[in-house]
């Protein structure tokens, strides 16, 4: 994967242009902030959960230091109907679509529902290391842009009568009862505020299984691509590939088979960047949020999204002094 990324970093600047890490990110995500605890972001709701002035992390000799949490935008997630075409880094392609592998949006003539299958990219993209910010949290994406998961690559993708391999407890969730519950989901994600515990629900976006491409009930692009997201995410974390932090963890991330979704908030970049204002919840309704991020008369056949991560971390004593200053 490095040798194709090394490939496409020699030709992006001519035949293409990436996110700009300055002007395309919406900067007011990373809060709020909270600090032992404490919101230090006092127009932001607070979102900590565990209330503790410090933490205490295994070592020789232990850390002791002082919990924080904040949001980092340290991945990038791309939908797109063409096969092999990486719209986050540019839009530079590693092969030829075919027929069979590339994208496709239909109806169904039984319920004359609109069917549509995408293909998903997702990213190791640490903003703030790049920018060389708050790189001694050591809580904050290191390393370099890379392409974690292209689903191109994924058999079970595009074959959604496989999928109960890969998560058989999808079988309890196709009945009505379970499916009815996910409407509150839907009206507490739109609130910014998913529900954990209903980890079947996509919020407003559908049903979060299958985990594949394939979306039977398609409403519209936005709402397609913000639900394969969110379908991507849980299948990473299936695959011990994303980990992320309870509420009481401050020293390391742990793997989660089940997604939390409440660790995650998107913000749309292509092809209109949202650059101010608040993220936006897995599940949360694209009506609200999707207005006038999309060009008019079609062309959506490619998004990019920045994934806004919660992170939690135990700051040595004297650093929460100087981020006060």
């Amino acid at each position: 994967m490095r040798y194709f990324l090394g490939l496409i970093f020699a030709f992006v600047k001519v035949h293409a242009s990436m996110i700009n890490p300055i002007t395309d990110v919406c900067w007011e995500c990373i809060f709020p902030i909270t600090l032992g605890g404490i919101n230090i972001t006092p127009k932001e709701k607070d979102f900590a959960h565990y209330h503790t002035p410090i933490c205490i992390c295994a070592g020789v000799p232990p850390k002791v230091g002082v919990p924080i949490t904040f949001w980092e935008p340290a991945r990038m997630i791309d939908v797109t109907r063409h096969a092999y075409k990486l719209v986050g880094l540019g839009g530079i392609k590693l092969g030829s679509e075919s027929v069979k592998n590339r994208g496709s949006v239909g109806i169904i003539e039984e319920t004359q529902s609109i069917t549509s299958f995408y293909h998903v990219h997702y990213y190791v993209f640490p903003i703030l290391a790049i920018l060389g910010i708050l790189t001694d949290f050591t809580c904050i994406e290191g390393g370099e842009i890379d392409v974690a998961y292209m689903s191109e690559f994924d058999p079970l993708w595009g074959a959604d009568d496989l999928q109960q391999i890969f998560s058989p407890e999808a079988i309890l969730f196709g009945n009505p009862l379970a499916q009815l519950a996910c409407i509150a989901d839907c009206t507490s994600a739109s609130l910014d505020k998913p529900i954990d515990k209903l980890f079947w629900c996509g919020g407003c976006q559908g049903s979060l299984y299958p985990f594949g491409g394939t979306i039977s009930h398609t409403v519209g692009p936005l709402q397609a691509s913000s639900l394969l997201i969110h379908r991507c995410l849980a299948k990473l974390h299936r695959m011990g590939i994303v980990k992320g932090y309870e509420d009481t963890d401050f020293c390391e991330p742990r793997i989660m088979p089940i997604i939390k979704k409440s660790l995650y908030k998107t913000q749309i970049v292509k092809p209109i960047p949202q650059t101010s204002g608040a993220c936006h919840a897995l599940g949360k309704s694209d009506m609200l949020w999707g207005t006038g991020k999309t060009y008019p008369g079609g062309g959506d056949d490619d998004f990019v999204y920045l994934l806004w991560v919660k992170k939690q971390c135990c700051l040595d004593a004297v650093k929460p002094v100087l981020l006060l200053y």
